[in-house]
């Protein structure tokens, strides 16, 4: 019945205790539980009493990341309640400590939150009080007066608070009683002779000493005490002070004096020789760290003092004389022991993860940093810093010694892309005393760098004639960032503007950036165009830059010249020309007209006399097609001559044409009749050609609107200055010509017509239907093209 009603006293503590001990302190939370708990008993609900989501516990991985060694707890995810894991034993786990504190650390992530849970392991009784020997022994005098003490054995529970010793019963007899007198925190027993002995009557006594806990029910133990009655020896030694307190600091050196204890004893002989020792109570680790000398009392240091282990010891010393039987006393010495600085700072590091996101957002916590010190006072006092010129920070806890590495900026990869951080732990004792430790952390790409191209714009010159399907160019751009977010692809941007129908005919490889044309180019039909390139990387979402690429088409010898005059009305270039026979010298005749649809040097035509029946009367002017009379005619000159006229443009490979000129030589009267004639019919004639030329030189006009309209865009597109301007030769010959002027670099180059323009010269390095004329500009470096064409019509 005893038994059930202690198990039901239990239960109803235990169910009090889950009810009331939830204890919410500086956001700490508090359980109690008792020791000796079964194993998966129920601490608390963490989660509710923190106010915390029950169901994304398992998805925020709550867990208990600090506490004791054993593993004595672990947290249910499912429900957030804290359970007892391991067998609890407070007086394994915290000695003589009277508060027994288990903390906890939590942490919930996605977002990090630590949590700190105190759990106090409050005693049972379970232990009984124990003497450290079964039986002791006691000579007492007989001569002894009544009222004297005899100081008994103390008796040792492991329990605390209540349940320790609190009181001392003795067996009842006539001679003995108990007293109990308080030192500190420690009841001693004192045996009291209440009446006077007599080795006659009774030479031995047994007692029983009964030491006795307050817990509930009580435990007790019991010591077997005999007296035995001695012969006179009436007067017992006396200390000095019955409690004795020094302090010595940790680490001190081995055979340093602490304190010598002397007590007196007024017999006289043997019976006031003194001898001192150690009381047989005492902890046997006291035995291994103080000695005594037997003969004066000093009591030196044998063993290793160390304030981390024991920062106070309490020895019992007993004196006692020679005399027969031999009187003793004792007395106790309190040896604190001072802290030194002797013990490094440790770091502990829980690191959440060391790789960081290039965009992290400042304040991300990277890693949990706890730092402990088993040093005490100033010397136990920790400050951590971390290594200069880092993007992090240490952002203190609540609690003394706790920290969160967190981001202190925004992370580029591409500047920095690894870290080393010395996290350096300094006590403030003296010397002071330091750890350090290195954490390594990584960035991750993310892709926030675009494509770059080393230029923009891009120029391509590009000889008319090109091979369809062959390269004529390539594009290259580059990205900062790292693996997919640096594979780059190109393409070509399909415009819906008046550029598309000559971007159609390219074709860009994605992977290269190398871009050929579908068609050949003509230049003649097509002076310049522009297209975009886009380079895209492959990252989330995907960033792209683009590039613009002018495209200037380069003029190739491909068109022969045209005659515009003479031509037949079969189509053939033959004329005739009748002239009287009484000009002059100097007289024209008539003058050749041609074309050539090039430009330059390939469209700079010469005029020669390929066949001529009398080279004394005709002359050719090589630059402009007249034909004159070198002398007059006499009457021994032919009537009719045939001149050939070869007129070639000065490419590399020259291209020709051929016109026929048949000059009649008549009277005055009939050629003022045929000039009658032949005015009517050349009317005719000069009217078709006219219509031709009108044509020609609308769409020339068309094109040149064109061309201007498209360099103000590029203009206005460019950062580089581009001017374009059309201006008319101020040189008349009778000669359709070209002349583009433009420069590239610190050269200037004119690609010009049969007659260049006064002041230009043909330097080195000119080829071709180029021409690098002096650069007459400023030394401002802008980079400026000309375009100049002039189509002149010969009257």
């Amino acid at each position: 019945m005893g038994q059930r009603r202690g198990i039901l006293r239990w239960v109803a503590f235990r169910f009090s205790v889950m009810l009331s001990c939830a204890l919410r302190v500086s956001a700490q939370i508090k359980y109690s539980i008792p020791e000796e708990v079964k194993v998966g008993s129920i601490v608390g609900n963490v989660a509710k009493d923190l106010g915390l989501d029950i169901g994304s516990l398992e998805e925020r991985r709550f867990r208990i990341v600090s506490g004791t060694e054993d593993d004595l707890f672990n947290v249910h995810q499912n429900n957030g309640v804290l359970l007892v894991h391991k067998h609890i034993d407070r007086e394994k786990l915290c000695e003589d400590v009277t508060s027994c504190l288990i903390n906890l650390k939590m942490v919930a992530e996605n977002p990090m939150e630590i949590h700190y849970v105190a759990v106090e392991i409050l005693d049972v009784n379970d232990n009984s009080p124990s003497f450290q020997e079964e039986e002791k022994n006691l000579e007492i005098s007989e001569s002894t007066a009544p009222g004297k003490r005899f100081q008994l054995p103390t008796a040792r529970d492991p329990d605390i608070g209540t349940n320790s010793v609190r009181v001392y019963k003795l067996n009842h007899n006539e001679y003995f009683s108990i007293q109990i007198r308080e030192r500190g925190d420690d009841k001693i027993p004192f045996l009291v002779l209440e009446k006077s002995l007599d080795r006659e009557k009774h030479h031995e006594h047994e007692l029983i000493l009964t030491a006795v806990d307050g817990g509930n029910p009580p435990r007790s133990g019991n010591l077997n005490v005999s007296v035995i009655v001695l012969d006179s020896n009436d007067n017992h030694p006396v200390f000095g002070q019955e409690v004795y307190s020094i302090t010595v600091p940790e680490n001190v050196n081995t055979g340093t004096s602490v304190i010598t204890v002397k007590a007196t004893d007024i017999d006289e002989g043997v019976n006031r020789e003194i001898e001192y020792l150690f009381g047989i109570e005492l902890d046997h680790k006291i035995y291994d760290t103080f000695v005594l000398d037997k003969n004066t009392g000093e009591i030196k240091v044998k063993g290793q003092i160390d304030y981390e282990m024991i920062d106070v010891y309490k020895l019992d010393v007993h004196a006692t004389d020679k005399g027969q039987p031999p009187l003793s006393t004792d007395c106790r010495v309190i040896i604190k022991v001072v802290d030194e600085n002797d013990n490094k700072p440790e770091i502990e590091v829980t690191s959440l993860s060391n790789m960081v996101n290039e965009d992290a957002k400042p304040g991300t916590v990277v890693s949990l940093i706890s730092i402990s010190d088993k040093d005490s006072g100033l010397n136990g006092k920790v400050i951590c810093s971390l290594s200069d010129n880092v993007p992090f920070e240490l952002k203190p806890s609540f609690q003394d010694n706790m920290y969160s590495l967190v981001l202190k900026t925004r992370l580029d990869r591409e500047s920095v892309s690894h870290y080393d951080i010395k996290l350096t732990a300094t006590d403030c004792g003296q010397p002071p005393l330091s750890t350090f430790k290195t954490l390594t952390i990584d960035v991750s790409d993310v892709n926030d760098n675009n494509p770059e191209f080393l230029h923009n714009p891009l120029e391509l010159y590009l000889v008319e004639n090109n091979v369809p399907g062959h390269q004529i160019f390539s594009v290259t751009a580059s990205d900062k960032d790292l693996n997919e977010n640096a594979v780059l692809t190109y393409s070509i941007v399909r415009e819906d503007n008046s550029q598309v129908k000559n971007v159609a005919f390219l074709n860009i490889n994605s992977d290269n950036g190398q871009i050929s044309a579908l068609k050949s180019f003509d230049f003649e039909t097509l002076k310049t165009f522009r297209f975009h390139v886009i380079a895209s990387d492959s990252g989330t979402p995907s960033l792209s830059s683009n590039v613009t690429v002018h495209v200037f088409i380069l003029d190739q010898n491909d068109n022969a010249p045209v005659i515009l005059y003479p031509v037949s009305s079969n189509g053939s270039a033959e004329g005739v020309e009748e002239i009287p026979r009484n000009v002059n010298a100097g007289y024209m005749v008539t003058k050749v007209r041609a074309y050539d649809a090039d430009i330059g040097y390939n469209g700079w035509l010469l005029f020669s006399l390929q066949e001529v029946t009398e080279h004394s009367l005709f002359t050719l002017d090589r630059y402009t097609g007249q034909i004159k009379t070198l002398r007059p005619f006499t009457e021994t000159d032919e009537a009719e001559h045939k001149l050939v006229i070869l007129v070639k443009d000065n490419g590399n490979i020259s291209l020709s044409a051929t016109a026929t000129v048949i000059v009649k030589v008549v009277e005055p009267k009939e050629a003022f009749a045929a000039s009658d004639v032949k005015s009517s019919t050349k009317a005719d004639e000069d009217t078709n050609v006219t219509f031709y030329l009108m044509i020609t030189l609308g769409s020339v006009s068309a094109l040149f609107l064109i061309s201007i309209i498209v360099l103000i865009a590029m203009q206005c597109s460019k950062s580089t200055e581009y001017t374009s301007k059309y201006l008319p030769e101020t040189n008349y010959d009778g000669t359709l010509c070209h002349s583009i002027q433009y420069r590239s670099g610190d050269k200037r180059y004119m690609l010009v017509g049969p007659r260049m323009s006064i002041g230009s010269t043909i330097v080195p390095g000119s080829h071709a239907n180029t021409l690098v004329l002096p650069d007459r500009r400023g030394t401002s470096g802008e980079v400026k093209i000309r375009f100049t064409r002039t189509r002149k019509r010969i009257q």
